[in-house]
């Protein structure tokens, strides 16, 4: 393991902020599944800040290069398959095996990543419906990136409205297939198409100031302005949370569409300014955690469902249960990614393309964090 380490290149990311961000909000969605006090709940959309960074990293790497041709896409759907799929595949199998009594079509939506667009649909890894709503971004992307060269952002933008307005007018036909609007806005890429359109535009502009020169910056305006707007944000949301009637109006908005914006205005922070918050998000360990936290989100519901729940002390000891279970899918998480995800992906893109990684001549391999 420690050679595999060393040919990732830890701390030799271009944007290694970004990859410590990603073991932050994994961390904290694990809380949100495994609160450590009962009846607690993250109230903004922690995903908000995984598709954003989604859509960014896609539109950074290959923006310059997009195209419709065969030998090109076949590299492009490589990549994300191979990044994607082997650790979900053999987590997916471990829940099959637990599971019991499993319906054919509950096994073929969930192997084949389309189980959140189905009304009804089981999870049985309960965070993988965010792998649907990024399989369908990676698929959409080419064409939103050619739009975007060929016109300007605005054009891929009003096309991802239009998919939402679509999408919507289907879940009102009474079929399973989006079924209902809140699955839209809740569970596929055209309710949540806003966040990675962020992670685009930020790429954009990402691209140009490296066209002129180095990114750095003086000052802590961006990040702390992010944070800030981040926070007003949240607040917001407690309020909406402590009024006797729900309402899904101001939740959806705040978290589908206002939320990426401090989102965004924070990212474009951590990318240029030298803070204390950027150099803890760059550290070494925490980059090793964000490499490894889409196996750890993927495996944290399993742990928790299936080892902590039924076999700690969860009632007398709670806080030192969440604890304890959270270093231990860490540990199982990393050791996951060193000797699976990460070789498995890169035999992958050597055996099925010829290559490592699009983004190769951008940086060393790795250096667009987490699941580019």
């Amino acid at each position: 393991m420690p050679n595999l380490l060393k040919k990732i290149a830890l701390g030799k990311e271009r944007y290694p902020a970004l990859t410590g961000v990603r073991a932050v909000g994994a961390s904290v969605v694990f809380f949100d599944h495994f609160t450590l006090w009962p009846g607690e709940h993250v109230v903004i959309n922690v995903m908000a800040f995984f598709f954003l960074l989604s859509g960014f990293l896609i539109a950074r790497i290959y923006y310059a290069q997009a195209q419709l041709s065969a030998p090109w896409l076949w590299v492009y759907f490589v990549n994300r398959f191979a990044r994607i799929y082997p650790v979900y595949f053999l987590l997916l199998s471990v829940a099959v095996l637990l599971s019991h009594g499993l319906r054919p079509w509950t096994l073929f939506s969930n192997y084949t990543l389309t189980h959140a667009l189905f009304h009804g649909t089981p999870l049985l890894i309960q965070p993988s419906w965010s792998l649907t709503v990024e399989e369908c971004f990676y698929f959409l992307a080419p064409g939103f990136m050619l739009l975007a060269r060929r016109y300007n952002f605005l054009a891929p933008l009003a096309l991802g409205g239009l998919l939402l307005a679509g999408a919507l007018a289907v879940s009102r036909l009474g079929f399973a297939f989006l079924g209902t609007s809140e699955l839209v806005m809740s569970t596929t890429f055209f309710g949540h198409f806003a966040e990675f359109f962020a992670g685009f535009w930020l790429a954009l502009r990402v691209i140009k100031l490296e066209q002129r020169g180095p990114l750095r910056v003086q000052g802590c305006k961006r990040t702390v302005l992010g944070l800030a707007g981040v926070c007003i944000l949240i607040g917001a949301m407690v309020l909406v949370y402590r009024q006797p009637r729900l309402d899904v109006v101001p939740i959806i908005a705040i978290n589908n569409f206002l939320i990426p914006i401090p989102v965004a205005v924070l990212y474009e922070g951590l990318m240029t300014e030298d803070t204390f918050l950027v150099r803890w998000l760059s550290g070494r360990l925490i980059g090793l955690l964000g490499r490894a936290s889409y196996s750890f989100y993927l495996m944290h519901s399993l742990v928790i469902d299936h080892l902590s729940v039924p076999f700690l002390p969860v009632d007398s000891h709670r806080v030192l249960s969440v604890l304890f279970s959270l270093g231990f899918t860490w540990v199982l998480s990393v050791l996951l990614f060193a000797c699976y995800e990460e070789p498995v992906n890169l035999f992958l893109r050597r055996a099925l393309s010829g290559r490592v990684s699009d983004g190769k001549r951008l940086a060393p391999t790795g250096v667009f964090d987490g699941r580019s």
